[in-house]
């Protein structure tokens, strides 16, 4: 009766170290196209091997950039790769989702009076005549309402080192409802249901060399359609 328990025993054992055995050939003796030849190994030379071409590299995103329409022209695209040069944290992409995001920002608070807010975001120029404008608007009693409805595109324009500055200019065009009224709550100008296209040519300024992460607002303007 004994002999016949270790007889299973050693066919369960068995099943099992076969079991083991298949798994790890599934798993080390995987091919998966990534595999190096001996000779190709010895051949290697580590230090020359991590390093990176940052140049090659930013000329490509930059390109790539150029491609999906989000930078006007391959004169943008070489600003573009000077900016990253001097700024290895700076990306084109991250750059542009932040204008948007900034441009949004500024027109609500522009709309709702809050300068003061936006100070850290705009050349003291801007900031000036922002200021002097809600002043303007505040004397006069009116009230302006703001909604950016939808951007339907955000294109750098121009891009390039000057100095220690990196400025990078971006053509919004945007869907936008926008109306003032008066003391009275009457539309004094736009139409609360109309929804109109404009284009702006925003200009943005950052000092690479600065701690400051945040780029400043240094001139704005309308494109006539």
């Amino acid at each position: 009766m004994d002999g016949n328990f270790q007889f299973l025993d050693l066919i369960f054992l068995a099943l099992v170290a076969g079991f083991l055995i298949y798994r790890l050939r599934n798993v080390l003796g995987r091919r998966d196209g990534y595999e190096q030849k001996p000779d190709e190994m010895s051949g290697r030379r580590p230090a020359d091997d991590n390093v990176v071409d940052l140049s090659k590299a930013r000329e490509t995103e930059s390109a790539d950039i150029v491609e999906t329409g989000t930078v006007s022209d391959r004169s943008v695209a070489a600003g573009l790769v000077q900016i990253q040069t001097a700024d290895a944290n700076f990306d084109p992409g991250t750059f542009l989702n932040g204008a948007k995001g900034a441009f949004e920002m500024i027109v609500g608070a522009f709309a709702e009076g809050r300068v003061e807010d936006l100070k850290p975001y705009l050349g003291a120029e801007v900031y000036a005549n922002f200021a002097a404008a809600v002043r303007e608007r505040e004397a006069e009693g009116e009230k302006m309402e703001t909604q950016v409805v939808s951007i339907k595109k955000a294109t750098i324009t121009d891009a390039a080192m000057k100095g220690r500055d990196a400025v990078i200019s971006v053509e919004f065009v945007t869907e936008q409802v926008n109306v003032v009224r008066d003391a009275q709550d009457q539309v004094v100008d736009g139409d609360p249901n109309t929804i109109v296209t404009l284009t702006d040519v925003w200009t943005f300024s950052r000092d690479v060399r600065s701690s400051d992460p945040n780029w400043k607002l240094m001139v704005t303007r309308s494109v006539e359609p």
